[in-house]
């Protein structure tokens, strides 16, 4: 490869931080690195997603303890990315939730994703070697499932794709806080390699129908009141839309992966350059979005090897 992405670069630590986005509900941040939710209930702790590895999973545990010292007895699974889920068997729960579509993606993807993604980020998967396998629910669902902390109910939804076909949000209705994994991103690029564009948008707007009072997004810092809740949104539909227009007009026009890859920094760059992990994604996003536009409905499946073509396509 000419060079590699820009991720496999990217070594330093980052800050964490540790905010209360409503009672007793935290988000665990980390400067653009993947977040983790936190709900306290009346006798247990819930976690939404889980971190890359055990390792970053006890820095999680770590802030949990300075607040609470309930016991952690289910994690779910935004969705089935390895960043997210790997990390599971550290919070020891007796029960791993996720929807059935993404339940299936690690069945059809799952090991794939895993080799994939530990080429693309090493400073993630620092502590890889205590990871016990691919990450497996004990509990799937379809649209919808509710789950009680004691008095303190957790509403699960499937809302429609977006970042995946099997993306769930979280939501805690006392307090209307929303964990809503990789399908909001607050000043960070979205990865859209799995992708579904034309369904992204939609998906948005009915996380706006709840009116949340706080998200936890999937990377970026905790939205805390509507103003900048209805900031994110607006801003995630902004950049997914325009992502994949300039790409889709390259594509349905006969033009290169290279072409549609120009036509989307024209359009992007000046807007979104300065978000974090914005140039590990560009590369899987204009290969998505030029699969999509032709017709390409299930996103392929990414390989380390797939990885390294695509990316020697893009460097001519």
């Amino acid at each position: 490869m000419a060079k590699s992405f820009a991720s496999q670069g990217d070594l330093a630590e980052k800050k964490i931080s540790f905010t209360e986005v409503g009672r007793d509900l935290w988000a665990f941040t980390a400067e653009g690195d993947p977040n983790t939710g936190v709900i306290i209930g009346d006798d247990a702790v819930m976690i939404v997603d889980a971190q890359a590895t055990p390792r970053l999973a006890g820095k999680v545990i770590e802030k949990i303890r300075t607040v609470t010292d309930k016991p952690i007895k289910q994690v779910v699974l935004s969705h089935y990315h390895a960043v997210r889920v790997l990390g599971a068997s550290a919070y020891q729960a007796s029960e791993i939730i996720m929807s059935e579509k993404a339940r299936a993606m690690v069945v059809e993807r799952g090991q794939e994703d895993w080799d994939s993604e530990f080429g693309r980020f090493p400073r993630l998967f620092q502590g890889h070697e205590s990871i016990p396998g691919l990450t497996w629910p004990t509990l799937t669902f379809n649209d919808r499932m509710t789950l009680y902390l004691g008095k303190r109910r957790v509403d699960l939804h499937f809302l429609g794709r977006a970042h995946t076909a099997g993306d769930i949000v979280a939501h805690v209705p006392d307090e209307n806080v929303m964990f809503t994994g990789d399908i909001v991103e607050y000043h960070s690029a979205c990865y859209c390699g799995d992708a579904h564009f034309a369904d992204w948008p939609a998906t948005l707007e009915a996380i706006r129908a709840f009116r949340p009072s706080a998200i936890a997004p999937g990377r970026g810092d905790a939205l805390v009141g509507e103003k900048m809740v209805d900031t994110a949104l607006d801003s995630t539909a902004d950049f997914v839309t325009s992502t994949y227009r300039p790409i889709a007009r390259v594509a349905q026009g006969g033009g290169s992966l290279k072409e549609a890859w120009d036509a989307c920094r024209a359009e992007c760059d000046p807007k979104f350059s300065s978000y974090a992990i914005y140039e590990h994604c560009l590369p899987f996003n204009v290969a998505r979005a030029y699969d999509e536009a032709l017709g390409v409905d299930t996103p392929r499946i990414w390989t380390a090897e797939r990885d390294r073509e695509m990316w020697e396509r893009l460097q001519g």
